[in-house]
């Protein structure tokens, strides 16, 4: 079993997970993986930054499919006995003039940046070792998105003590309440994308809240964190952040130092604990 550390991005084969994967290969002081849904896409992004003389190594991984999840939790157990860094990047987000019905874009917006992200979580969170730090990147969206809600909602995803199956039910409910065409009627705002934001940095609060409860001699952080508004297929090019700026946060977030006590279950934008 190797003893050196390992770092593992999510979703990295392009954009923000790219440029994360690119600065953690100059910075960590490890093995880095680079992860993406197709070997294929992977393993050429892994080329790329060969070519820059960097050594990122591959693993496939798809966030959606609980599977592969499981095969890259046997591999990290098997091959380093856990791991130091986990930066969950992968999400997805339909475009602005995407002619796909709102219901279909909530489902399948919220299976991956919700409960892609929470699999992955329940399989590698207790595979962290003492130290360690997560990393998931939300959006400010989140934060503009739960504006929008009602005061009951609000109220809800503000609080200390909801639980993850709280949280799982609410995020069930707005898919249902989209379906049903009710969703504006019990307070949920018009974006698949942000409500599925929201469950990000919620779901952030509460597992570094376990955390403290379950691991607390551990010192692992763990913190929700925003990009910022970066130009990638997703935001596409009128955006004001290169790749390498939105993966600044997300970067210092992974790589606070091990005595470092905070941030931890905060939302994070700029490298600045923002109020939730």
């Amino acid at each position: 079993m190797s003893s050196v550390p390992v770092a593992v991005v999510t979703g990295s084969n392009k954009g923000i997970g790219f440029a994360i994967v690119q600065a953690l290969c100059k910075q960590f002081p490890g093995d880095v993986y680079l992860t993406a849904r197709d070997p294929g896409r992977g393993q050429e992004a892994v080329a790329k930054l060969q070519k820059e003389g960097l050594n990122p190594l591959f693993h496939q991984l798809d966030i959606d499919d609980v599977q592969s999840i499981r095969a890259l939790r046997d591999f990290l157990k098997e091959k380093y006995g856990g791991l130091n860094v986990l930066v969950n990047n992968a999400g997805i987000a339909f475009k602005v003039h995407d002619t796909t019905p709102f219901a279909v874009q909530a489902e399948v917006t919220l299976k991956t940046n919700f409960f892609g992200t929470r699999n992955i979580c329940a399989e590698l969170l207790p595979l962290v070792k003492p130290h360690g730090k997560v990393v998931n990147v939300s959006s400010m969206v989140s934060s503009s998105a739960l504006g929008r809600c009602s005061q009951e909602l609000q109220q809800k995803f503000r609080s200390d003590t909801i639980t993850e199956d709280e949280l799982v039910g609410l995020m069930n409910k707005f898919v249902e309440d989209v379906k049903n065409n009710v969703h504006e009627k019990e307070g949920w705002p018009n974006t698949a994308y942000g409500v599925s934001k929201i469950g990000v940095t919620v779901l952030s609060r509460i597992q570094a809240r376990m955390l403290n409860e379950k691991r607390k001699g551990d010192h692992i952080l763990l913190n929700a964190c925003c990009p910022g508004w970066v130009r990638t297929d997703m935001a596409g090019p009128q955006a004001t952040k290169s790749p390498d700026e939105g993966a600044e946060t997300p970067v210092y977030l992974a790589l606070l130092p091990s005595d470092a006590d905070g941030p931890h279950g905060q939302f994070v934008s700029n490298k600045t604990v923002q109020r939730w």
